[in-house]
């Protein structure tokens, strides 16, 4: 084997060990995360407030406030307002407790909610209250296929929504840029969701 080609292989072998070692280091649990317990006020299906604190539920979309849905043959709805409402329901509970690490490029942290054994998140998805955003595909499915919420009738997206309407929310619960384990770990768990 010549010298360039060894190179190539040790240099390969310790890209291949940097990369592994990363994804080891995304797996793992960093405690910087927080975690807040409720009661929370609903500011719309996807966003909490407490105590000047803003969670944006992370892995969901769900309809702007002023958002209908329906039409061309269905019933008109306020769907932006039921799926507030939705999330309402199970915000205001003192027993729901939101997770997160990292922040969107509004500052609000990027969260996941449970209710006891209930994933909130992926029980809007479920429900047809909020579309997946890089989680929660098996949900929007099952939800689509049932005709539930969203999936009654004819809807637009709700970024599609706020980009009609020149509302600039696409990529909301991306995390800002930051050089930090807990900034890599998101991105590396959006990428491959192992839980």
């Amino acid at each position: 084997m010549t010298r360039l080609a060894k190179l190539l292989k040790d240099g390969l072998f310790l890209c291949a060990f940097l990369v592994l070692s990363c994804l080891i280091i995304a797996k793992i649990d960093l405690g910087g995360g927080s975690s807040i317990a409720g009661p929370f006020f609903a500011i719309d299906g996807d966003t909490l407030a407490t105590d000047g604190e803003r969670l944006r539920l992370i892995g969901i979309d769900a309809p702007e406030k002023d958002q209908t849905c329906g039409g061309d043959g269905h019933d008109v709805w306020t769907c932006g307002s039921v799926a507030r409402e939705a999330l309402s329901k199970l915000a205001s509970s003192p027993d729901i407790r939101c997770a997160g690490s990292a922040r969107d490029r509004y500052g609000r942290l990027l969260v996941d909610c449970r209710l006891g054994d209930l994933d909130i998140n992926a029980d809007l998805v479920r429900r047809g209250m909020a579309v997946a955003y890089g989680r929660y595909g098996g949900e929007e499915t099952a939800a689509r296929g049932e005709g539930k919420g969203l999936w009654s009738g004819p809807f637009e997206t709700p970024a599609a929504w706020r980009k009609a309407r020149g509302i600039g929310r696409a990529g909301d619960d991306a995390p800002r840029a930051a050089i930090s384990l807990e900034a890599i770990a998101e991105w590396i768990g959006r990428l491959w969701p192992w839980s």
